[in-house]
């Protein structure tokens, strides 16, 4: 079952079950995906990629958006534990991230291979990264660890 068929499911059972948490975020979700693919210039077939694609965005931003709510602190306390909500929601749907180790393990392996010796060229490692593990690492945690592998 592709994932568009998941979330209407999703939709479905969270109607019966009068679950407004949950309906709002697959809405949400649904209507990222309707903008996406009546965007201009989408000639591709809405699959499972493409729902994975959108879905990481919305997550992305609602993680933004917990940030400034949490500094609010108590005046931004229910939209946060609402934001939490939906990017846990939204973490069934994409493919797990590496663990800390195995990501470390990564990075040395490919700054050895690409041969990188400087900060300066985190744009490369990051890019050769995101193209073989795309969802699985952040690019903000790439960097950090080799920072720190080049500091040692």
């Amino acid at each position: 079952m592709g994932l568009e068929q998941q979330l209407n499911d999703t939709l479905k059972t969270a109607m019966k079950d009068k679950d407004s948490r949950t309906l709002d975020v697959v809405r949400m979700i649904k209507t990222k995906i309707m903008e996406r693919r009546t965007s201009k210039g989408f000639t591709g077939e809405v699959d499972d990629a493409l729902v994975t694609e959108v879905i990481a965005a919305y997550r992305k931003q609602l993680q933004k958006a917990l940030e400034e709510f949490e500094k609010a602190g108590e005046r931004g306390a229910e939209q946060a534990a609402q934001l939490r909500f939906e990017v846990e929601f939204c973490e069934r749907y994409l493919p797990k991230g590496m663990d800390a180790a195995a990501l470390r393990t990564l990075v040395r392996e490919r700054m050895t291979a690409l041969g990188i010796i400087d900060v300066k060229q985190a744009g490369k490692l990051i890019g050769d990264l995101m193209k073989t593990h795309k969802g699985q690492a952040e690019p903000n945690d790439i960097k950090k660890i080799l920072e720190e592998l080049l500091r040692s």
